[in-house]
């Protein structure tokens, strides 16, 4: 698969006729070409995902590590609460409820948890809708590496400023690690999660990315006002147009509600 095919699978919302051959360290090459290919055609990055932080639905999709993927202007939407998207143009979609932070600043060099949260400006829940361009969702870690982290839209949800949580990072990522989340389809419960199943924490799944991210030849670095959603706290679930689907976030994060056209 080279990087213009991915690009016309993604924009056609069509499956690829296999997986992509290439090896984790390959397919985040590629991935890097699939962004340039985005860049010249005027698409501008806002941040990036952060896939398979959750260990509990390891098994179920055979992928045992975290990988990442560009969030673009195209894709990242803002609600205070309530909010819809467009399920056009994606592929096999499933949502996810994750906790969104944004950056103030670049966080430094080998950054502990004390520092990540000072870079922090504002967290916020939100809806990640993923797709897989591989028929059943039935890939390898490579495959969802060079299929853009699987990242097809990010709905973030009301913004509420870091200032007035616990300083420390490690007080912090425990709050939040111990908030829980019920998800819902048209007021009919879906499953529920916690903050703790993203590798203990959002602070420590955000840690772990940005020392991958930065040991990636030709990644960029974080960015402030970058976007970063770090990864599922419940399985991912299959959603079609016309229906509602609301996260009832635990404090310190609000409830988030979207509907699909």
């Amino acid at each position: 698969m080279t990087p213009e095919h991915i690009l016309l699978h993604h924009d056609e919302a069509t499956l690829w006729p296999g997986g992509c051959g290439l090896s984790v360290p390959e397919a985040y090459e590629r991935a890097l070409s699939v962004r340039q290919l985005r860049l010249r055609r005027g698409e501008q990055p806002r941040g990036y995902k952060i896939g398979f932080t959750n260990r509990t639905i390891w098994d179920r999709y055979g992928v045992y590590a975290p990988i990442w993927g560009t969030v673009w202007n195209t894709t990242l939407g803002f609600c205070e609460g309530e909010g819809e998207l467009s399920l056009a143009g994606t592929c096999q979609p499933r949502i996810e409820p994750e906790c969104v932070f944004g950056l103030r600043a670049t966080p430094p060099a080998r950054a502990g948890l004390d520092q990540l949260a000072a870079c922090i400006e504002w967290m916020a829940p939100g809806f990640e809708i993923v797709q897989s361009h591989l028929r059943d969702w039935k890939f390898s870690a490579a495959d969802t590496v060079a299929d853009s982290g699987l990242h097809a839209r990010l709905l973030v949800g009301r913004r509420i400023p870091v200032a007035g949580l616990p300083v420390a990072g490690a007080a912090f990522d425990a709050q939040l690690a111990a908030a829980r989340v019920t998800l819902s389809r048209d007021s009919h419960r879906v499953d529920e999660g916690s903050g703790a199943n993203v590798l203990d924490g959002p602070l420590h799944a955000l840690a772990h990315f940005l020392a991958a991210l930065r040991d990636e030849p030709g990644a960029p670095d974080l960015q402030p006002g970058d976007v970063v959603t770090t990864g599922t706290w419940t399985d991912a679930w299959p959603v079609q147009r016309g229906e509602c689907w609301r996260a009832e976030f635990e404090a310190p994060l609000a409830p988030i509600t979207v509907r699909f056209t």
